[in-house]
């Protein structure tokens, strides 16, 4: 500070006595009376978009851009306050806060058209002997879209209807995303994190059933990345206090989930296994209801050409006519490509699917491989030909190039 302008602060009040500064300087910088009006984490910080603004001033977005003196900024004003401290992962809530309400999703209060884990009977009652088991949760392993989801859906179903042990009757299942569980959340000043809260509201709730998915994700020690976050569940599961039905692939089962022993003993493993075409045909035949009810349209034909329609995708998307990788297993690769004939008929303003658009679902399929879409339509083609000739329905040849030029437009 140069000498000019320190001759002109005021030793007895510290305010400067240039008129130009004087009256402001009084009331806005040193206002020892309001000084508790503003909050203590806002009071030394200043945004990084105003460093040379004297004037002590923001944008208040609750005044259609006026500019307020910083004491009237209200206490509510969130996206000002987290821009003056900002905390990455933590957020403040109320004491009230429920993980459950806020991340969870209560699978038995769904509407369901039908039921959506068909011909998984099996699986299905080996997961109600396991969460009957005292001090056990239930583990459920297999490959990617093998419908491992579907079987918990299928238990909440079952519960929703009354159909499950006496035991087991009025228990929720609620799902929550593993990514949920991330950060923390400040109440009442106090860091917590998530999942600790999580943990406490389980075990004060009656009959409740925690689904996640993709439950190694919440396992550490990798040099992939994932949460930590296991060993805060595990004194809980090991006391029996909360009941936890977990899924994972059988690939992430070997990289992370086994590693860890003292998680893994307080599970019991439950192998999902991939139907075979003839379970695949029904899964996909009894879902039609729902696949109907999203998409307010319905197959032309009677239940017995519908079903050689279906069995027609399940053919074409068997085990060494698709394409590896992602999802590529019954029945979600074959649900893929009947969806795709649904869409087709939407697409073209049809109130009914026909046989063009199952055509041209498993044409344009990107889980097959191309060699083997071009028989499975050569096949097609002759299963429906009497049909076809009947609705005057022509169904266009197509050459191999034309799937690849296809394909590599896609991609």
């Amino acid at each position: 500070m140069n000498n000019d302008m320190y001759n002109n602060m005021n030793s007895n009040n510290g305010t400067m006595n240039n008129p130009q500064y004087s009256n402001y300087a009084q009331n806005q910088y040193y206002p020892q009376q309001n000084y508790n009006q503003v909050p203590q984490q806002n009071y030394n910080q200043v945004p990084q978009q105003y460093p040379n603004q004297i004037n002590n001033t923001i944008q208040n977005p609750y005044q259609h851009q006026q500019n307020i003196p910083l004491q009237q900024v209200p206490q509510n004003n969130i996206q000002y306050q987290q821009h003056i401290n900002p905390q990455q992962n933590i957020s403040s809530v109320p004491e009230t806060f429920s993980p459950l309400k806020m991340y969870g999703e209560d699978l038995t209060q769904k509407t369901y058209v039908t039921n959506p884990a068909i011909a998984r009977e099996s699986e299905i009652r080996k997961l109600m002997v396991v969460l009957l088991t005292p001090d056990k949760s239930g583990l459920l392993i297999g490959k990617a879209g093998i419908g491992k989801t579907a079987i918990v859906e299928g238990l909440a179903f079952l519960i929703e209807r009354n159909a499950v042990p006496d035991a087991l009757k009025g228990y929720r299942v609620i799902k929550i995303n593993s990514t949920s569980l991330l950060g923390k959340i400040e109440i009442n000043g106090r860091e917590e994190m998530i999942v600790s809260l999580l943990v406490d509201e389980l075990k004060k709730s009656t009959k409740t059933i925690l689904f996640i998915d993709e439950i190694h994700t919440l396992i550490g020690g990798s040099n992939d990345g994932p949460m930590d976050l296991a060993n805060i569940l595990k004194p809980a599961l090991d006391r029996g206090d909360i009941k936890v039905i977990g899924a994972t692939t059988t690939e992430e089962y070997s990289a992370y989930v086994i590693k860890d022993r003292a998680f893994l003993r307080r599970f019991d493993r439950i192998d999902v296994s991939e139907p075979d075409e003839k379970t695949t045909v029904e899964i996909l035949y009894q879902s039609l209801p729902r696949i109907e009810q999203k998409t307010g349209i319905k197959f032309k034909y009677n239940g017995y050409v519908t079903k050689l329609l279906i069995e027609s995708i399940v053919s074409a998307t068997s085990q060494y006519k698709r394409v590896f990788g992602l999802s590529a297993m019954y029945p979600d690769v074959a649900f893929s490509v009947l969806n795709q004939a649904f869409s087709n008929a939407l697409f073209s303003n049809k109130k009914e699917v026909d046989i063009t658009d199952v055509y041209f679902a498993i044409k344009n399929s990107k889980r097959i491989f191309p060699d083997s879409i071009y028989k499975e339509l050569i096949i097609f083609k002759q299963k429906f030909k009497e049909i076809c000739n009947e609705e005057g329905i022509i169904l266009p040849d197509v050459a191999r190039n034309e799937i690849e030029e296809y394909r590599d437009e896609y991609y």
